[in-house]
């Protein structure tokens, strides 16, 4: 049987390897497509590891410039306590422009053991950042003012760089050096790891460490948490208590939940973009089969007439056309899972290998389940044609 439906498929091979080759193409699209639908789906099921509800983000450019640091730390405290005495506002934090949900990233390398890793994201932060965010602290603690006159400067790490670091041991303690190797720093809490870059990314290794006074100097950031009740009125009473706290600034106010909804809309334009030329080429592969099996129908009308004029039933001449499409899915799916095994073997974009298999499986079906649909419609209409009719024309 698979012996004559080869053979009928090599006689027509210059027609059929087009089709093949949209089948190919097609599976490939459909392969990548998959493939981020299935890594933003396992990014999307782990936690964001913060509560960006009733969070503000509040930027300003620097409003005070003074060398004597005493009096920078107690113009900003006391801008923090101007704004904590609105009943709304439960926390503020002062942050470095890394915030949730932004594309600005602080990018630097550490060592431990002579082992550097690069790619860590810095964040400078102060006493209320874990509060402000109710960031789940995994093991030891936050920062507090005791820090201040610590020998070795104290860190937190993310969850993802302790893997990295200690995998199950103990991080707590443990001294690690900057880049260079040269400032050595003591880790003294693991925090859980945030999706900064929006639900649908994936966790990156992230190191925070606790801003000093000078540090005002730059910074241009503050996370505000306000009650559930906090509305637009109350939103404009803030704004004109820190714009006239800090009159030579400019200072705008965002929602972190605004900020999340925009980056996750950033994130899906490449999948949408792939799964409008996914569907395009899904419309020509269908249209082909139709096209091919139709032709192969009107073309064939003899043969289909002499089979079931010996016997042969209407459902074995419709399995014949259905098995022959199958067969040439199958021929384009093996060349295409050649190219698509080269994926997670060569560590491709750093994904996760599972979730190239996954893609590939989910692919495959597809593609049979498309060319399946595609042909058991034209199977049927010729297992309805009638022999003396087929061999009347012939």
């Amino acid at each position: 049987m698979f012996k004559h439906l080869f053979k009928l498929i090599w006689n027509k091979k210059k027609q059929n390897f087009l089709l093949m080759s949209e089948i190919l193409v097609s599976f490939l699209v459909i392969f990548a497509v998959f493939t981020l639908i299935v890594f933003y789906y396992h990014n999307y099921k782990k936690p964001m590891g913060l509560d960006y509800q009733d969070v503000w983000v509040v930027n300003y450019s620097n409003a005070y410039q003074t060398k004597n640091t005493d009096s920078l730390d107690l113009y900003y405290q006391t801008l923090v306590q101007t704004m904590k005495s609105l009943p709304q506002v439960k926390d503020v934090s002062f942050t470095s422009d890394n915030s949730p949900f932004t594309h600005n990233q602080n990018i630097g390398g550490m060592t431990f053991n002579n082992k550097k890793v690069d790619g860590v994201n810095w964040y400078n932060v102060d006493d209320n950042y874990s509060d402000a965010l109710n960031m789940q602290l995994l093991d030891g603690r936050w920062f507090n003012k005791t820090d201040v006159v610590s020998k070795t400067r104290p860190i937190v790490i993310n969850s993802d760089l302790k893997e990295q670091l200690f995998g199950n041991g103990n991080a707590i303690g443990k001294i690690i050096g900057d880049g260079d190797n040269k400032n050595k720093m003591r880790v003294i809490g693991v925090v859980q790891a945030i999706k900064i870059l929006g639900d649908y990314s994936n966790t990156n290794i992230g190191l925070y460490q606790r801003i000093d006074t000078g540090s005002y100097r730059w910074l241009g950031k503050m996370m505000v948490k306000v009650t559930p009740d906090a509305d637009a009125a109350f939103e404009g009473k803030l704004y004109k208590t820190i714009a006239n706290y800090m009159k030579n600034s400019d200072v705008e106010i965002e929602h972190l939940s605004d900020n999340r909804r925009s980056i996750n809309y950033f994130s899906l334009v490449p999948m949408i973009v792939l799964l409008i030329v996914a569907c395009f080429l899904i419309i020509n592969v269908a249209l082909g089969l139709f096209g091919v099996l139709w032709y192969n129908i009107n073309k064939r009308r003899g043969e289909i007439g002499l089979r079931r004029a010996i016997g042969a039933t209407g459902k074995s001449v419709s399995g014949q056309l259905v098995n022959e499409a199958m067969i040439l899915a199958t021929l384009s799916l093996i060349i295409g899972t050649f190219f698509a095994i080269q994926f997670p073997l060569l560590n491709v974009f750093s994904l996760p290998a599972d979730v190239y298999i996954i893609a590939m499986f989910l692919s495959i079906a597809f593609v049979y389940l498309l060319v399946f649909v595609c042909a058991l419609y034209p199977g049927k209409q010729a297992a309805a044609i009638y022999p003396a009719v087929a061999l009347h024309e012939e």
